[in-house]
């Protein structure tokens, strides 16, 4: 009894195990690269949070100071001529007064 006797039928099984770890090796490359981005990601989120939110000041630039407080008034200011419109049948002194206030602009 030689050595090829006990050698021989594993050499047979062996295209068949190269089969299965190869399967297992294409299942398991790409999960291994997303787990390894998501390493990456989680590692690196405050850099790329900075990087994103520089990004979107390049494109829409915060308003000033001036312009949000234009803003909210005039959002205040639209918004009490919308309450007097509707308040305007029922109750039209009301509607009035909510339509001085809104003339003031505060």
């Amino acid at each position: 009894m030689s050595i090829f006797t006990i050698a021989l039928p594993a050499h047979a099984v062996l295209p068949a195990f190269h089969t299965a770890v190869g399967a297992s090796a294409g299942i398991m490359r790409p999960l291994l690269g997303f787990g390894m981005l998501a390493a990456f990601m989680m590692l690196f989120r405050p850099l790329l949070t900075g990087l994103l939110r520089a990004g979107l000041l390049v494109i829409q630039p915060r308003a000033t100071r001036k312009e949000r407080s234009f803003r909210s008034i005039t959002e205040g200011v639209l918004a009490l001529n919308r309450m007097a419109r509707d308040v305007e049948a029922a109750h039209p002194s009301l509607a009035s007064e909510l339509r001085a206030i809104a003339a003031r602009g505060n």
